[in-house]
C-alpha cells in the first residue's frame, strides 16, 4: 500500500479544535505515512486562546496532540523548508482553518510565509489543495479570491457544518466535518455519514437516542 504524505496548515481563524481532530485522524490512518504541520503566528495565538496554553511551538504541538512520529512541525518563517519545492512528495495540503488573509495571499501568489509557498507549490504541481475557509459574512473581495484559487486548481471547502444528521454536540459537528474533508481526499474513515437515499447511519443513531 502506497502511503500518502499530507501537509496541514493551521492559520489565524477560529476553530483550531477541528484541526486537532483532523490531525488525530491522520496520525491514526495507516494510509498516511507522513504529515508536515505548519502553524502560523496568528494560528498559534488562536491555539493558545482556544486551548488555554502557550504560544510556543512545543505548547502548540501538545495542544493539537500532533505528537506521533509521523508528524513533523515546520516553522512557517523558514522559507527553505522542504515543502517549498515541487520535488518534495506531498500528495495533499489542507489549510484548516484558513483565514481570509491567507486565502487572499494564495489567490494573488503572495508567498509571505512557508504556508503560502507550500500552497503555491501544490497549485503549480497540480496537486490537491483544500482551503477550509472560516469567515462570515463574505465580502466581494473574499468571493473573488475564492473564484481565483478555484480557477487555479484549489478547492474552497468552507467550515460549514451539516445538520441533516441531527448533531447534538459540537464534537459531532466537528467530527463529521473532518470526515467529510478526509473523504474528499480519498481517505474515508467511516460510512456513518454516507447518504443511502433516505437516511444516514449517524442520523439514525442520533434520532434513536432521543
Amino acid at each position: 500500500m502506497t502511503q500518502q504524505n499530507v501537509t496541514v496548515a493551521v492559520t489565524g481563524a477560529g476553530g483550531t479544535g477541528v484541526a486537532k481532530a483532523l490531525l488525530t485522524a491522520l496520525q491514526r490512518d495507516d494510509r498516511v505515512g507522513h504529515v508536515d504541520l505548519l502553524v502560523s503566528a496568528n494560528g498559534r495565538k488562536l491555539v493558545a486562546f482556544e486551548f488555554r496554553t502557550g504560544e510556543d511551538p512545543d505548547s502548540v504541538v501538545q495542544a493539537l496532540e500532533a505528537t506521533s512520529p509521523k508528524v513533523r512541525f515546520l516553522d512557517p518563517a523558514d522559507m527553505a523548508g522542504p515543502v517549498t519545492s515541487g520535488s518534495y512528495p506531498s500528495d495533499a495540503m489542507i489549510i484548516l482553518p484558513c483565514a481570509a488573509g491567507v486565502l487572499g495571499r494564495i489567490a494573488h501568489g503572495q508567498t509571505e510565509s512557508l504556508i503560502e509557498r507550500a500552497a503555491d507549490v501544490m497549485l503549480k504541481q497540480r496537486r490537491r489543495l483544500v482551503l477550509c475557509l472560516r469567515e462570515a459574512p463574505l465580502n466581494l473581495i473574499h468571493l473573488r479570491n475564492m473564484v481565483a484559487v478555484t480557477e487555479a486548481g484549489a478547492t474552497v471547502y468552507p467550515m460549514i457544518p451539516t445538520y441533516y444528521n441531527v448533531p447534538e454536540t459540537l464534537a459531532q459537528l466537528r467530527d463529521e466535518f473532518v470526515e467529510r474533508v478526509l473523504q474528499f481526499l480519498g481517505l474515508p474513515g467511516t460510512d456513518r455519514y454516507q447518504w443511502d437515499g433516505s437516511d444516514t447511519a449517524a442520523r439514525r443513531e442520533h434520532t434513536q437516542a432521543r
